[in-house]
Order: C-alpha cells, then structure tokens, then sequence
C-alpha cells in the first residue's frame, strides 16, 4: 500500500479499529473532514546510556534540556526494561517485540554481531517497520543497526524504506595499533575505527567521520520528516552514542562540565530538541509519539568515558538492574496524559503499543512477548506489564514479579571482574524499597521465590530451539 494521507473512512477500513476505540485513544477528532489520522512514531534509542545520565533521571552535571522538557511534558518511566544488557538482543527484542532467545539473537559466546559475523536477523521475523508499511507507512532506520551487515540483514530487507548509519558498534573495525582499550577511554580519533557509514545497501564513507555522525544523523532525520510529512511515517533513529569510543562537534566539544561524556550527551540532547522543532515547524507535533529510551546501562569499564547509572547497580553486561533499567520518556504533546509512572514497562512493548495505535496487525502467528501501554500512557491507567524475564546471553538470570526481583545467576560487569555465581537459594530484593539490589531478603519470602520461580518455569516451557544467528561468522 502506498503511504498517502488517510480519510476517517481509510483509516478505519486498513485499521480494522472502529471509531469508538480510536477515539478513545485521543487520535480521532468528531468531525469527518479529511485529515491525517494515523500518528507517526519516532523512537530515539540511544547506546549505553546509564539510568542516571540524563538530568531529568537526576545527574548534577550533565545539561539536557530538550530531554527534560520532554519528561515533564511527557510520561517519566521509572521502571521501563530492555530485553538484554548488551546491544544486539537488546535491538532485536525492540524491533520484533520478542525475547531474542526466540530469534536466535543472542548467545552465550559472542554476545553481540561483530564485522566478521555472517548471522543476523532471520527472515522469518516481523520488524515493526514491516508491520508499520502494511498500513501505509513510511519508514527509516537512521544510526546503530548492529542487527546483521551482510545484504539479507540489513535494514531495507526489513521493511525500513530507507536507511543511513552504521551497520554495528562504533567501535569496531579498530585499526589504531597498540592500546587499544586504552584508546576507547581516553583521546580517541576517528581514525582509529574503520566502521562504515552506509545509505541504504552502499556504503558511503569509510572510515565514518565521528566527529560529525550525531549532527549528520539529525540532518537525515529532519530531512525525512520534511519529505514525508504529508503521509504517515515511522522513524526507527538508534544513535551511535554514547558508546565509547566518544565523539562530539565542534559546536559541543568541551562545553560540558561532566566533560566528553557530557559534550556528546548535550549533542544527543540538541540532536532531540532538533527533531522536536521540526515537528512542531511542520505542525507535526501534535500527531507524533516520541519514544526515548536506550539499548542497555552504562559501560563501567570504560570508566569516565563511560555513564551511570545512578542508584542502580552495575551496569551493561549484567541482569543487576543497572544494565537493563533504562531512562525512558513518552511524549506526545495534548495526547499522552504526563507524569512519572512507577509501573513496569519494556521495549518489548513498543510493538504491540504502536500496532494499537496506528491500525497496524500484531503477528498472531507466534509468541509476542510485548503489552499494549496506551491505556498507561492516554489514561493514567495501570500498567499491564507485571513481570519481566532477565537474560544473559541465552540463559535466565533473573525475574521480577512486581515488586520483587529475584537472582538464580549473577556475574560482573565486563572486565570488571565478579566470578559467575549459581545460587542455590535465589537473592531477592524488593526493588520498591531497594532499587539499588544492596539488601537480599530472601529468607524472608520464601513464597516469592516459589511464585516466581513457577513463573520462570512456565516462560521457559514456551522457548523453542532456534539457530544461533550470533555463532554464524567467517571460518
């Protein structure tokens, strides 16, 4: 279907909606005139950012304004989970609204695609994007894929109409000699990284000029939102930063008072408030969802180069909640009903939300593990998401159930030490009383344990073998 503006009738005969539902979530007017209906989406997805690096999560020093503008406008969640602590499950989970262990995204040994890999994600699944352009939209991928570089992986074999980025970690293709890891830290040249910069199958500019990707990004984004303004559009914008190694412009280099970190989170803040007034100058704004949220918690490792994630613990790599509890806003200006929510939430939500609010078709064909947020997000009503499943590589670590969360494995952070540790008797912590997972109660509630316990039983009963797309690579 060509993506084209839609009549009340239009609308409601490609959505299967009835007026009624629609209307009861903010996006039909009373009268009939023709008009744009179906929303667009925007889901900024950044790379390493820790639960506390945004001022609006509580750091002291790091200056988002857009952002905070955003959350106090918007819905502030407290409690929003990604599926996996590192990159690749974490964006596949997003992208399909599955656990990646239904995908074969996601691996005990390599934890992630890298440029030698030769997997990536399958065929078979549905992207949001593929969901999206049945209902008539336009779509874009702009930034991080990290999905599959090889032809069949990429973003334009899986309903994105166009694509501009970087195929995989930003740190990756290292050709800067000796010190390596020491070069990620600390004075970092673009140089140094041989990573591609590629529109749609070609790739333009090798090696990608870092220094400028964020702003340029933008750019690609803005200039999408102008050509498709007059047709529904999905924009899928996962950036680069702030995973090290870390780059800012000229304009915001050395402005900040957290330093480098705090230049390139400016630049991912001006990168937001850029987007945000192009939709507002196009008279966009009060038709489009806005979604920011992050791949997984800070990289410890990478020490001042790397994010925080304030009263959390640990970081990315782990099932603590410091690697997969994100920083997450909601806005969509006069429709979403603001204010913080303390309810859980994931990005595997994101799929069945959208579907709910563009007309577009879940997948009925397989297990989804998403919920519908609208009725959080438009009505300030509880959310339905009651627990969520925590994975390492291919392995349940840990699950929470309301309040309470509870370990079977834990493991360190990378290169950061911590030996892997089965527990014979689960941890458990109350994350309501102590997010920061510091006091173990699980002598005190030993039926926590055995609920959830059942619970993780019956998620497991539902996983059915898969191929390792993360094994496949160059012999």
């Amino acid at each position: 279907m060509e993506a084209k503006d839609f009549t009340r009738r239009e609308f409601l005969k490609i959505s299967g909606l009835g007026a009624a539902s629609l209307t009861f979530l903010g996006i039909l007017g009373c009268d009939s005139t023709k008009q744009r209906l179906a929303p667009n989406i925007i889901i900024i997805f950044c790379d390493d950012l820790g639960f506390g690096d945004l001022g609006a999560f509580g750091h002291p020093t790091i200056y988002t304004p857009n952002l905070d503008k955003m959350a106090v406008q918007g819905q502030r969640w407290n409690s929003f989970y990604v599926a996996a602590s590192v990159c690749t499950p974490s964006r596949a989970a997003l992208i399909t609204g599955r656990y990646p262990i239904r995908s074969g995204m996601c691996s005990d040994e390599r934890r992630v695609l890298f440029p030698d890999s030769t997997g990536g994600i399958p065929e078979t699944e549905v992207t949001l994007a593929q969901a999206l352009k049945k209902v008539g939209y336009a779509t874009a991928c702009i930034g991080k894929w990290h999905l599959g570089h090889l032809p069949p992986y990429l973003p334009t074999e899986h309903g994105f109409d166009y694509y501009y980025g970087i195929p995989y970690s930003n740190d990756m293709d290292y050709v800067g000699g000796a010190n390596a890891f020491e070069k990620l830290r600390y004075n970092p040249k673009t140089e140094y990284w041989n990573v591609p910069l590629m529109r749609n199958k070609e790739v333009i500019e090798r090696p990608a000029d870092q220094n400028t990707i964020t702003k340029r990004y933008t750019n690609q984004a803005v200039k999408f939102i102008k050509q498709n303004k007059n047709k529904p559009f999905f924009i899928y914008f996962p950036h680069s930063m702030v995973h090290t190694p870390l780059f800012a412009s000229d304009e915001f280099d050395g402005t900040s008072r957290r330093g480098l970190f705090g230049d390139v989170m400016a630049e991912v803040d001006w990168s937001v408030g850029t987007i945000i007034k192009t939709l507002e100058e196009e008279n966009l704004a009060d038709n489009t969802l806005v979604i920011f949220s992050s791949d997984n918690g800070p990289w410890l490792s990478m020490l001042q180069a790397g994010g925080s994630a304030g009263l959390l613990r640990m970081g990315k790599g782990t099932t603590w909640e410091g690697g997969m509890r994100e920083p997450t806003i909601f806005y969509w200006p006069g429709r979403i009903k603001p204010g913080k929510v303390m309810d859980m939430g994931s990005t595997l939500d994101l799929f069945p939300t959208v579907c709910a609010l563009t007309g577009a078709d879940v997948p009925g064909d397989r297990i989804m593990d998403g919920y519908d947020l609208s009725p959080v997000l438009f009505h300030g009503q509880t959310s339905p998401r009651k627990t969520m499943i925590y994975y390492r590589g291919e392995q349940v670590y840990a699950a929470r159930k309301g309040s309470f969360k509870a370990h079977y494995i834990t493991q360190g952070a990378y290169n950061m030490g911590g030996e892997r540790t089965e527990h014979e008797i689960p941890l458990l912590f109350n994350l309501d009383h102590d997010p920061s997972e510091k006091y173990n109660i699980a002598d005190q509630h030993p039926e926590v344990i055995k609920e959830i316990s059942q619970i993780v039983e019956e998620h497991k009963k539902t996983v059915k073998p898969v191929e390792d797309q993360l094994e496949k690579r160059n012999q």
